[in-house]
């Protein structure tokens, strides 16, 4: 608002009156002033400028004067474990005066630094903050000297180190693509800027602030707070003097303020279970197997012979560790002829009961039978003998353990984020979150991870049919179809196919087998290769044949006079025998939770149970398809497998009365390895139809099946089944005629095995009568439940 103008003209009035009592000093010195704005004002329009004149001399501020102390804002986050950089405000820094020095440690008395020529006492500023502005125009190489109540420590101050993790490790991490990802998050004892120490490292996004605690610091991980790195959700640090065997754990704060204490995901060993912590390891082991390893990628594993031992380990020789294990199993399984063991997984695992299938340490063998160098010397044992070695390996889900992967940083992280999705309807635990690309590297490198540094040779994949279904085990209402409007979890498909692809472009020699249970297209086939169902393949090299496993023990569990009628039980498998590459599995599941033991599925007296068994395991070494078997089924255990006490290795015991019965199974299975070895027909076209021809395949009056496998020469070899309890004499059946002599190599029914020895001396002739289609025909006498293996002579 303008002022009224007389007001305005009576200010000026004012000013003439005060003017009038101004002396004439002061007179002048105004038009001196005047003067020299006019002459400054021409001299700028002539394009000269003047420096300005000086302004009057006013008091100056005084400095604040710098206070090393930390705000309380930075205490704070410090002491509730929140902060996401405090190396930003710990260690040493340079500041305006010299360099600031600050310390968190909690219950000391005094915290002092040390360096060349420097010795300075840190000012106890409370809650185990020290701190101090030292005149120093450079951060010098310091140590920090710690009083307790009772010692005083010398040591690194950890806070003056860079990240152990690179940006390219963090690219990678960001884009799920670390194939090395145990190489850089856990912990890692190592030299970093020439100091000795461990770097620790956890993915977890949705931390407000992660403290590593452990034996070494007593359980309190207040003065141990990690750093942030960027947007990559990896927290680090550089804890100098801690090594080998010291205990730890992430004490993680949730976004909700609460503390959780966290075993490593991606610890190499943890503690022997019921305790949980995580452990510093560094591997030491040096290897002994590159020989193995050198010819194991020689032939595919399609074209060789591989017949499988599994084996639980906690209970094969209950009580044993890695390396007795190692003295015992490789000469065991060696002697029987398998080519390969199937170990159920050896992850760390809370619960024995669970075998190992609900795994909460997947970077880490079990503790219970030792240390990781010590399951390393098992695997070279195994390899040094000539046997390949297998794992059960879990990507399928993870318990609910509040100490493990369940909402690691308090909210759903390697879990689906949807509780539908999350939860597995049939084992109480959790499903990972396979769209995850962060999830799907911990995966992915988990599996490489197993084949690199523990040479493993195969990788049986759990319960892939849980994974690749969207209702698996769930009614209508409790899942959602896929963006195709599909029950195909996308994710898991993208996932399975990535692994393949990793594994068997990192490791040669390697060969994953899929648990699949369904009709999926597709599970052996390439990845890049699209079927009928507009999938890729999933890339396995070899999957169970759970149908021919459940189909042929159905029809073995039939007493023989009805067997007739489910004939087409033992021939059904050859439909489909080469939609996929298949290995016929008699695993643990068989002979567990009321299904009985092997021998006791089959039918009738102790001797008619042990010949059908033996007549079923000629037949399965000769069927198409590789061969596994569960230990305790190779010599007739007749109770169920239990983890608690393993096989009853006392059936083998020589004072034992029926020891020569079980004795007797134990040498068909080390005389069908030897004879499978021996023969390429068996095994060199495992996955091409031209390896196999029935004879007869409908004989379902006489329980009788007999078909031809060849080799890649063509060479035959002639396998006859007879189901039923009696011997059939001058039982005709149809050969090739350009076999001069057949003769017979393995008799199921020989007295050695127990059985009734009707069997056949000499070789035997084809005579030019035609029979099953063939131009010549051999006349047998098929011993009772019994299966005859004939090669030409």
């Amino acid at each position: 608002m303008t002022p009224p103008k007389k007001k305005a003209g009576a200010k000026k009035a004012g000013a003439k009156k005060a003017g009038a009592k101004t002396s004439g000093a002061k007179k002048a010195a105004v038009k001196k002033q005047a003067d020299v704005k006019k002459g400054a004002a021409k001299k700028k329009q002539a394009g000269v400028e003047k420096a300005p004149a000086v302004p009057a001399p006013v008091e100056p501020v005084p400095a604040v004067p710098f206070s090393p102390a930390l705000g309380a804002g930075d205490r704070e986050r410090l002491l509730h474990g929140t902060h996401h950089d405090p190396h930003g405000v710990l260690g040493a820094h340079p500041v305006p005066g010299g360099v600031v020095f600050r310390a968190l440690r909690p219950f000391a008395r005094s915290v002092t630094v040390v360096a060349e020529g420097l010795r300075a006492e840190l000012h106890d500023d409370g809650d185990g903050f020290f701190s101090a502005l030292l005149p120093l125009t450079d951060v010098p190489a310091y140590r920090l000297l710690v009083a307790y109540e009772d010692t005083t420590v010398e040591t690194e101050d950890a806070y003056r180190f860079l990240p152990t993790l690179g940006d390219l490790d963090l690219h990678l991490i960001g884009e799920g693509r670390h194939e090395e990802l145990w190489t850089v998050l856990g912990a890692h004892p190592a030299t970093h800027q020439g100091v000795s120490g461990t770097g620790f490292s956890v993915w977890a996004p949705n931390a407000l602030g992660v403290r590593v605690a452990g034996s070494f610091n007593f359980w309190d991980g207040t003065g141990f707070p990690m750093r942030s790195l960027g947007s990559s959700g990896v927290w680090e640090l550089f804890v100098p003097g801690v090594g080998d065997g010291e205990l730890y754990k992430f004490d993680i704060a949730r976004p909700d303020g609460t503390h959780t204490l966290r075993a490593d995901p991606l610890a190499r060993r943890t503690e022997v279970p019921p305790a949980t912590s995580s452990i510093v390891h560094t591997s030491r082991y040096e290897w002994g197997d590159a020989e193995w390893l050198d010819r194991r990628a020689e032939t595919p594993v399609h074209e060789a012979p591989f017949s499988v031992y599994e084996v639980h380990l906690p209970s094969w020789r209950p009580g044993l560790t890695y390396r007795q294990l190692a003295e015992q199993l490789p000469a065991y399984v060696r002697d029987l002829g398998f080519t390969h063991v199937e170990l159920m997984p050896v992850a760390e695992h809370p619960f024995g009961g669970s075998w190992g299938y609900q795994v909460t340490g997947f970077y880490a063998p079990t503790a219970r039978l030792g240390t990781p160098d010590d399951f390393k010397f098992l695997v070279d044992a195994l390899h040094r003998a000539g046997i390949g070695v297998l794992m059960d390996w879990v990507p399928a889900h993870f318990p609910r353990d509040a100490w493990a992967l369940a909402e690691f940083d308090g909210r759903p992280l390697y879990e689906h984020e949807d509780p539908l999705r999350a939860a597995h309807p049939d084992w109480g635990t959790l499903e990972f979150d396979f769209g995850r690309r962060e999830v799907r590297n911990f995966l992915v490198a988990n599996a490489v991870y197993w084949c690199e540094e523990f040479h493993i040779d195969g990788l049986r994949v759990d319960a892939v049919a849980s994974m690749l279904y969207l209702d698996y085990s769930r009614e209508p209402g409790q899942w959602t179809p896929n963006e195709h409007g599909g029950r195909e979890n996308l994710d898991a498909v993208a996932f399975l196919q990535e692994m393949n692809a990793t594994v068997y472009r990192r490791c040669p020699g390697v060969v994953t087998v899929a648990e699949e249970s369904t009709a999926w297209d597709g599970v052996t086939r390439a990845t890049h290769h699209r079927g009928p169902s507009g999938f890729g393949g999933l890339g396995f090299g070899l999957k169970w044949n759970m149908g021919w496993m459940h189909d042929s023990l159905q029809y073995m569990s039939h007493e023989p006079v009805h067997r007739k009628h489910h004939h087409h039980e033992m021939t059904f498998s050859m439909v489909y025998a080469y939609s996929e590459n298949y290995v016929l599995p008699i695993s643990h599941d068989e002979v567990v939770h009321g299904k009985r033991s092997l021998v006791s599925k089959m039918p009738g007296d102790w001797w008619q149970q042990r010949a059908n068994l033996r007549a079923y395991l000629a037949f399965m070494w000769a069927h198409p398809g590789k061969q596994l078997l569960f230990m305790g089924q190779e010599f007739a255990q007749g109770a169920e497998w239990s983890e608690a006490h393993g096989p009853d290795w006392w059936l083998l015991d020589p004072a034992y009365p029926a020891e020569p019965d079980h004795r007797g199974v134990r040498d068909l299975v080390r005389d069908l390895n030897a004879g499978y070895r021996s023969a390429p027909a068996l095994w060199q076209l495992d996955t091409d139809p031209a390896g196999f021809q029935w004879v007869v395949g409908d004989a379902a009056e006489d329980d009788v099946f007999a078909f031809l496998r060849h080799d890649a020469d063509g060479t035959p070899l002639l396998c006859v089944a007879n189901l039923s309890p009696v011997v059939r004499h001058d039982y005709r059946v149809g050969v090739p005629d350009d076999v001069p002599a057949w003769h017979e190599s393995l008799n199921t029914d020989a007295e050695r095995y127990g059985g009734s020895g009707v069997a056949h001396p000499d070789p035997l002739k084809p005579e030019p009568q035609g029979w099953h289609g063939r131009p010549a025909s051999i006349r047998l006498a098929l011993p009772p439940l019994a299966t005859l293996w004939l090669r030409p002579a």
